[in-house]
């Protein structure tokens, strides 16, 4: 199968992209790579890859790249996605989240593309209480820039499924981690911050609640989805691993052995979510997938990667500091 894989050397995405190749697939990946971006998550597939480094908004140049790969599915992972930074500067978010979302529909629409796949979010429901959780039917709530950007694209998916028939499937993912995640993102923060005997900072009271997911598990949904999904459905991923975010933070300490003094409660973020929950019964029904990684396992796996990893990490924290900082002084 001839896919176009957007976001490619992202986190998500570039497990996808293993996974694509591993299978067999002829893949090529887009990538604007941004400070978020590595070409060194495809390493060990990037000979059987083709690459192209461009901007999703850029339709021109995407109608280039549609007619020389002919892709038969695309898969769209590529994304603005940190909440606290979309909180910052949403601009970022609205183009690259809404307008490329729409540029890649387009385009997948005048080269009758097979299947579309948009990568969304928990995040597009809003938050829950205590109780409950969310079925593909529940409405859209979204509270903060990027989750908004993220209902965004998806509604334009089903405008374009709805109007224009074009094969969409839409894949609505709960909290991922793992290898290679960036290190603004919570659990890599908490590792590399215990790992160095500084605070781990922690809003509110801790007690916001997330459901994890493995990232090579959410891949593995994502493929089902392809292999045996319906156009025009939303699929719910999860993995019914939910956690207070204190809970992961304690995790981590105590399998890197560090002592709970590194905890630090700071002012919570605006509209900070309480609860995601998903319900995936229609995955597992329709597709034939559930999540096999629980998090005991998955948040080991997770912190020894970091251990073993570390001048990556280390490094791609170095240049964060550096970009945001640069970023933020011009405006």
């Amino acid at each position: 199968m001839r896919m176009l894989i957007t976001g490619g050397a992202g986190f998500i995405g570039s497990e996808f992209v293993r996974q694509a190749v591993r299978k067999g697939h002829q893949v090529a990946v887009v990538d604007k790579l941004t400070y978020a971006g590595d070409l060194e998550r495809l390493s060990e597939v990037r000979k059987d890859i083709t690459f192209y480094k461009a901007d999703i908004s850029n339709q021109e140049f995407i109608e280039h790249i549609f007619e020389k790969e002919d892709p038969e599915v695309v898969v769209h992972f590529a994304a603005e996605s940190h909440v606290d930074r979309s909180l910052l500067d949403p601009y970022p978010f609205i183009s690259s989240n809404v307008l490329g979302t729409q540029v890649l529909l387009e385009v997948s629409k005048a080269k009758g593309v097979e299947l579309f796949v948009n990568m969304s979010t928990d995040e597009v429901y809003g938050d829950l209480g205590k109780e409950g959780s969310f079925t593909e039917d529940s409405p859209l709530k979204p509270n903060s820039p990027y989750s908004t950007t993220k209902a965004s694209a998806d509604m334009l998916g089903r405008a374009y499924h709805r109007s224009f028939g074009l094969p969409v499937i839409t894949i609505r993912a709960s909290n991922n981690y793992g290898p290679w995640q960036y290190p603004e993102k919570f659990v890599p923060v908490i590792i590399l911050k215990a790992l160095r005997d500084e605070k781990i900072p922690v809003y509110g009271d801790g007690t916001n609640v997330r459901e994890w997911l493995y990232v090579t598990d959410c891949a593995e949904g994502i493929m089902a989805a392809i292999d045996r999904g319906n156009a025009g459905e939303i699929y719910n991923i999860g993995s019914k691993e939910e956690k207070q975010n204190i809970e992961v933070v304690k995790a981590i300490l105590k399998l890197l052995g560090k002592g709970e003094e590194l905890i630090e409660f700071v002012k919570d973020r605006p509209g900070h979510d309480f609860r995601y929950s998903l319900d995936s019964v229609k995955a597992k029904r329709e597709l034939g997938w559930e999540a096999k990684t629980s998090f005991d396992e998955g948040i080991k796996k997770t912190v020894e990667w970091y251990v073993e990893h570390l001048r990556w990490a280390q490094d791609k924290v170095a240049y964060l500091n550096d970009y945001w900082k640069r970023v933020y002084v011009r405006q």
